[in-house]
């Protein structure tokens, strides 16, 4: 069956509960460029399906009777890779740590559970546009392969002027993991603030932000207007808001326009980080698109230190591989090699004289 542009996206939904589960075959019924396989409520039965049906992409309830959506997004990766949504309710905190987790564990995105039927035209739409977006994502068996980090090969140190005092990071698809990893690989002495961005759904950035914080010695939290930066802590970017940075080293959020069709956007603050040239670092990481290219280019261009994620561990090379083509990026790795080359940056970088705003602040 062919949809407007082709063949269409062959769905299995994997949902126990009834309402929700006939919203979604309706919401996959009527975009011409899904076709609906199966719709069932356990995880086992999806297992069973799976090798059989072999869709482009699951929608994945992460609260189901027996084994969860966690254990199956691991079990499914594991064994027959498949792209996989997990379809979740925000409002619970089981249901979000299991839907980070399962981000971590290879599932690609995480959307807001519909609450009935009809759905409103924005949530109906994004749903089924997640589906379609990610079933174009190419997958591999997944395993924890980052674990061991091997050593960074040539010069890679920065040059003697770099003084950085903070570190903007930056993904989109594939970044919960990534996150983890690199966070999870940090000292809690890590000398730098980190301004982080990450493409996520409405509903889901405080829970992402408290799942973070468990992955790692640093502290994370949801980033607050006016507040001033501190050695060692990740300020995340509220949902649909810019984080940027602004005045005396404050964090500063900005409700304007999507950048480049994102809000928050990576462009927007790499950019915003620019004006601090080699005080800074940039690290943009795995991710759909381009956003954060061009913001890299423009901290480059004024001497910032600029990271991207090699396509060898990039679950979708977009984002970093954009920026390499603008001429954005000093230098690319492997993701187990980000956070030792973050702690070799520290150790060889020049002190920096007390600057308004951040000295006195450990």
């Amino acid at each position: 069956m062919t949809g407007r542009d082709g063949p269409r996206v062959r769905v299995l939904v994997v949902e126990d509960s009834a309402v929700v589960r006939h919203v979604l075959v309706r919401l996959i019924r009527d975009d011409p460029r899904l076709e609906l396989l199966e719709a069932v409520e356990t995880a086992e039965e999806a297992l069973r399906l799976v090798p059989m049906l072999r869709p482009d992409v699951i929608s994945m309830d992460v609260r189901l009777p027996g084994m969860d959506g966690l254990e199956a997004t691991r079990r499914i990766m594991a064994e027959c890779p498949t792209p996989i949504v997990i379809v979740s309710d925000s409002s619970t905190d089981p249901a979000l740590r299991i839907s980070m987790n399962a981000l971590r564990s290879g599932a690609l995105s995480v959307v807001q559970k519909p609450a009935g039927w009809p759905v409103d035209a924005a949530g109906g739409a994004a749903i089924a546009t997640q589906l379609y977006i990610m079933s174009q994502v190419p997958v591999i068996r997944h395993r924890m392969r980052y674990g061991a980090v091997a050593p960074v090969e040539g010069d890679v140190l920065p040059p003697p002027r770099l003084r950085p005092r903070l570190v903007g990071m930056a993904a989109s698809t594939g970044g919960p993991q990534a996150f983890a990893h690199i966070m999870g690989a940090l000292p809690a002495t890590f000398p730098w603030p980190i301004l982080l961005v990450q493409h996520m759904g409405m509903g889901f950035m405080e829970g992402f932000a408290a799942w973070l914080d468990t992955q790692t010695k640093l502290s994370v939290g949801l980033a607050r207007q006016g507040e001033l930066m501190r050695p060692g802590h990740v300020y995340v970017a509220p949902a649909e808001t810019h984080l940027t940075l602004g005045p005396g080293d404050e964090v500063r959020l900005v409700n304007a326009p999507p950048v480049g069709g994102q809000r928050p956007s990576a462009t927007a603050l790499f950019s915003s980080m620019a004006r601090v040239g080699a005080g800074a670092i940039g690290v943009l990481l795995t991710g759909m698109g381009e956003d954060g290219a061009i913001g890299l280019r423009d901290l480059r261009r004024a001497g910032g230190y600029t990271i991207a994620e090699d396509r060898s561990t990039s679950i979708v090379h977009g984002m970093p591989g954009a920026a390499e083509r603008l001429g954005g990026v000093s230098i690319s790795l492997p993701l187990g090699q980000i956070a030792p080359h973050l702690v070799a940056v520290a150790s060889a970088a020049v002190p920096l004289p007390a600057v308004a705003g951040m000295e006195g602040r450990a």
